[in-house]
């Protein structure tokens, strides 16, 4: 393992990603690694080595780097580039807004395209300047035609266990997450296949009925996709996969925290029916998402900016479904909505480490790997650390 000076972080309002501990520090080891959080009461600063770099934070909140499990892309680069030049300017990118770990989504355009996305992904793994990758999303294609949002329909397929199978050996034990739309036939099988994969499944661009989510639950689909957007409706007959989602406390779901693709009313009640630990922040964003350019493309089609903060086509200010959300901006927004900045920051670190089962990643405790953020009070990024090596 590469060593590097270690590093204290010092004069924290430290958000460990599940406590708050003012007046606080962090200790960084030479493999890169959390070795101790302290109170500055402590400050074992005689305990340091020589060498030890120290960041005096001034008072400022230190978090875990932002995990960002639910991105297309940013700042011009996108995973629809199929290209790993594309992959690794993301991970640049996205160091600027303090996520120091991603997962690239890639569409389900075609078994070819989806091969070639995973292969641009596999090959920026390991190479990166910024955030860390953490592996492959794969949005679809088993989902349902009647709620492709974006998606190209004529990609969408049944449910297909050997192309399954092929997605997920061309991602060389890569892929991390799939959407799924779980009222498909077969899709119990598919669940089941998916767990012995390793591959965590979840339910979305769906149509599914309140029945068919409980089921999908009863196989192991326990995440959802950008809640609200893409599936069934609440009705009072039949609470579709929004209710399914609010009613179960378990079942698990990404939110898109931008104020337009949710209301912040709808995100609020979210926020009080559903355990914190169970609710994502995601940005969804897409290719254009803080790039500066006379135009602006997504997917290849010409967009502008709207006033709500969301790209819509320039042809005809059509609403596309994707967004130019940040996650700093996301707990921001949650912040000005009255959700609690501590509960949010959880949202967007310890959550989906846990949930995608990376116990090296999204909290401040000491055998983490040391990715760590500092943030002005409105959540601009001050300092960014990956491995313990300054990357903003």
């Amino acid at each position: 393992m590469e060593k590097n000076k270690p590093l204290a972080i010092i004069n924290a309002n430290l958000k460990t990603g599940y406590t708050v501990i003012p007046d606080s520090g962090v200790f960084v080891n030479e493999y890169g690694l959390i070795a101790d959080v302290f109170k500055m009461s402590r400050y074992p600063k005689k305990d340091f080595p020589e060498d030890t770099r120290v960041y005096d934070a001034q008072g400022s909140t230190v978090t875990p780097g932002l995990i960002d499990t639910h991105i297309h892309g940013i700042g011009g680069y996108g995973t629809e580039d199929m290209k790993t030049e594309s992959v690794l300017g993301m991970s640049e990118e996205l160091i600027k807004y303090g996520i120091t770990a991603f997962l690239p989504t890639i569409y389900p355009d075609g078994e070819e395209k989806i091969f070639r996305s995973e292969e641009a992904i596999l090959n920026a793994m390991g190479n990166e300047k910024g955030a860390r990758i953490m592996g492959i999303n794969v949005e679809g294609p088993f989902i349902s035609t009647k709620r492709p949002g974006a998606l190209p329909v004529e990609s969408i397929s049944e449910v297909d266990i050997p192309y399954f199978d092929r997605i997920i050996d061309h991602g060389r034990g890569h892929v991390v997450c799939m959407t799924v739309a779980p009222e498909l036939k077969n899709m119990h099988d598919l669940a089941l296949r998916a767990m012995e994969r390793g591959v965590v499944l979840l339910a979305g661009h769906t149509n599914a009925s309140y029945e068919n989510m409980i089921e999908g639950m009863q196989c192991g689909i326990l995440h959802s996709t950008h809640f609200f957007n893409a599936m069934s409706r609440l009705h009072h007959r039949n609470p579709g996969a929004v209710g399914a989602i609010m009613i179960n406390p378990e079942m698990c779901c990404e939110v898109i925290a931008d104020g337009v693709h949710v209301h912040s009313e709808l995100v609020k009640l979210l926020t009080r029916l559903k355990p914190a630990e169970n609710i994502v922040l995601i940005t969804d964003s897409l290719k254009p998402t803080g790039q500066k350019a006379d135009k602006l493309y997504a997917n290849g089609v010409e967009v502008t900016l709207s006033e709500e903060g969301a790209f819509v086509s320039a042809a005809d200010n059509t609403l596309l479904n994707g967004s130019a959300l940040t996650l700093n901006k996301a707990i921001e927004n949650m912040k000005e909505w009255g959700v609690n900045p501590d509960i949010s920051i959880q949202m967007a670190t310890a959550n989906p480490a846990r949930i995608y089962k990376r116990s090296d990643l999204g909290a401040l405790i000491p055998g983490r790997k040391a990715d760590i953020c500092v943030f002005d009070g409105e959540f601009n990024p001050k300092a960014v650390f990956v491995g313990g090596i300054r990357k903003l």
